[in-house]
């Protein structure tokens, strides 16, 4: 297996040497800014966009990475080209930016270079996130709340995509307890929806699509597609409060990600949500971001499943 390479502050090397050190500040404090980009047809997908929030984020925790957004996709679309050979020709890509203000300065001397952010860019194949996936497409899944709500944006503002991430893996535990396989849904400060782990939420009503303000969540790149697919395709959208009550009430309810698109959801807190199968309004919207990038990703996400055992020996080598 050709080995994959990663970008690593200024140098290209293999991915089993990028380390980054015990006294960075992205371990120290989880002050770390980061994107995760997928391609379609080994093409990245709106990956401007995606490096638009990342240098947002950067921003609001003051940090400098020394690379323009230019020089940052060019050597982004270079580390992916760096990559492809390494897989064939039908294996789609996670390209993951890390961005940290590096060692903290209390350490400068243990380093024998003039401290600096450390930068990575890593790619990885999608065989492993989406085979493991694939099952969802058609079983949906079941939403639940957790104890631990979401950070308000007046303490740490969630449309900034950083690292420091506890609430979510704690929301991720406490899901877990309640059963194999569920997905927690944090509530902001006033008791209303916000997001998932790494997800946005719709519901569906009366053919309207509703989806949480965008005050304490992720503004997702893939939230953003699915609302322009939807205004395109004539379905109107509205941001509001929505709760608990909104929820068990909905037609329909289905989660946006940058990996796996959408999915829809089966049950909201044990309870079904419609049939329980895929509605219309999210029919739609999969049959048009299928068309959208180019990739029957369901059908994608099926063959890497079956794949994946093979793959994972391969790469274990």
């Amino acid at each position: 297996m050709k080995q994959r390479i990663v970008y690593f502050n200024g140098r290209f090397i293999p991915e089993a040497e990028a380390r980054v050190s015990i006294f960075d500040s992205a371990l120290m404090y989880g002050d770390m800014a980061f994107e995760m980009t997928r391609t379609y047809n080994r093409q990245p997908f709106k990956l401007r966009e995606h490096l638009d929030r990342l240098y947002s984020s950067l921003r609001l925790l003051e940090i400098d990475c020394g690379l323009s957004i230019e020089e940052m996709e060019r050597i982004t679309r270079e580390t992916l080209d760096r990559n492809l050979p390494s897989e064939s020709t039908d294996v789609d890509w996670q390209i993951m930016h890390d961005v940290s203000r590096g060692p903290l300065d209390v350490y400068r001397t243990a380093f024998p270079e003039p401290l600096r952010p450390t930068v990575s860019i890593n790619c990885w194949p999608m065989i492993t996130h989406m085979g493991g996936f694939a099952p969802k497409y058609a079983s949906g899944v079941d939403i639940v709340i957790p104890a631990q709500p979401a950070v308000p944006a007046h303490l740490v503002d969630a449309k900034a995509k950083t690292r420091s991430r506890l609430h979510y893996q704690l929301a991720n535990l406490q899901a877990a307890r309640m059963g194999a396989g569920r997905w927690p849904v944090l509530l902001d400060p006033d008791g209303f929806l916000a997001e998932g782990p790494g997800w946005n939420i719709f519901l569906v009503k009366n053919g309207e699509i509703l989806t949480p303000e965008p005050r304490n969540i992720l503004l997702g790149v893939s939230r953003a597609t699915t609302i322009e697919l939807a205004r395109e395709l004539g379905i109107p959208v509205r941001e509001t409060n929505l709760g608990r009550y909104e929820a068990l009430s909905a037609d329909e309810i289905f989660c946006t990600a940058t990996s796996y698109a959408l999915v829809h959801a089966t049950t909201f807190e044990g309870q079904r949500i419609g049939s329980g199968n895929m509605g219309p309004i999210f029919n739609r919207l999969l049959e048009a971001w299928k068309k959208l990038v180019g990739v029957d990703f369901v059908a994608q996400a099926r063959d890497y499943a079956l794949r994946l055992p093979d793959w994972l020996k391969r790469d274990e080598k």
